[in-house]
């Protein structure tokens, strides 16, 4: 999700409706939003031409290292072996593990990825998977999203339901729940959305539009979970796609980018491209 024109034909980010995501590229950033947020928009293209892509971006946004610079291009789908080796050094989870704190992935995993040796299979595995794996910590399961420990990367669990996998359908509320309470249970933790991403490619502005109402009732209810005192919620992407259906691919807006809760100030001070994440929130943990 990106920072588009205020393009009510194009830009599902126009619904008045909607009181996170309705930010635009003629505002003034950082902007201040409530509960307790603020918004700014990010530099995704990272000095490289051509589109941000998935590959690249997220490896960048979680580790710190430009991915693209690395490798002379922005690279979609799964992280090639020089991405690897950037994420095996570099992972955010890595690094919060180094320094002696507790880090999660608070996805939900399926079968069968549970029956392979990951690294057996690493060139088939995304960037947030393969941050994981290097960090040596735990995938959660399908009795970990029954348990409450853990949600699937659509929330609701749906899909996972279309596959004839007996799990339980949640709510954006449920699901913002989990997420939530689990996050309090951890010094570092993240959870990867992708199908905004989805219906941005899709071009189809009602599946775009109930894409956002959706994730709004999702955050609103992890803002009223957490304590907002002590701890920080960043809601950020690797790249923009959604804002602008206009087209089918991604685009090189800013990646909208939220924070609420506390140090929300100080760590929007400190990130202005999405390779500053990691960093920002490496000095927050240390200090």
């Amino acid at each position: 999700m990106g920072i588009g024109e205020r393009n009510p034909e194009a830009n599902p980010c126009c619904n008045p409706d909607l009181r996170y995501f309705n930010h635009f590229c003629d505002e003034s950033f950082p902007k201040k939003m409530m509960p307790h947020g603020l918004a700014l928009g990010l530099d995704a293209t990272l000095g490289v031409p051509g589109l941000p892509q998935s590959a690249t971006g997220q490896t960048t946004l979680l580790t710190g290292i430009n991915a693209a610079e690395a490798i002379g291009k922005h690279l979609n789908g799964f992280p090639n072996q020089k991405l690897r080796d950037i994420i095996a050094e570099h992972s955010i989870l890595k690094q919060v593990t180094n320094i002696g704190k507790r880090a999660a992935f608070l996805n939900t995993f399926r079968p069968p990825f549970f029956d392979y040796d990951p690294f057996e299979i690493i060139r088939y595995l995304s960037v947030t998977t393969v941050v994981n794996l290097y960090a040596g910590l735990p995938f959660f399961d399908l009795d970990d999203l029954r348990n409450g420990k853990s949600i699937y990367q659509d929330i609701s669990g749906e899909s996972l339901r279309q596959l004839s996998f007996d799990v339980p359908i949640y709510m954006p509320e449920k699901g913002g729940e989990i997420i939530g309470r689990q996050s309090q249970e951890y010094d570092f933790s993240f959870f990867e959305y992708f199908q905004t991403d989805r219906a941005g490619h899709s071009r189809e502005y009602s599946r775009a539009a109930n894409e956002l109402v959706g994730l709004e009732r999702f955050l609103d209810t992890v803002l009223v979970t957490i304590d907002l005192k002590n701890t920080l919620v960043l809601v950020t992407s690797d790249h923009g796609n959604i804002e602008d259906l206009s087209v089918k691919g991604h685009t090189r807006n800013p990646a909208m980018t939220l924070a609420f809760g506390c140090a929300g100030e100080t760590l929007v001070e400190k990130i202005r491209t999405i390779q500053d994440v990691t960093p920002a929130i490496m000095q927050l943990l240390i200090s």
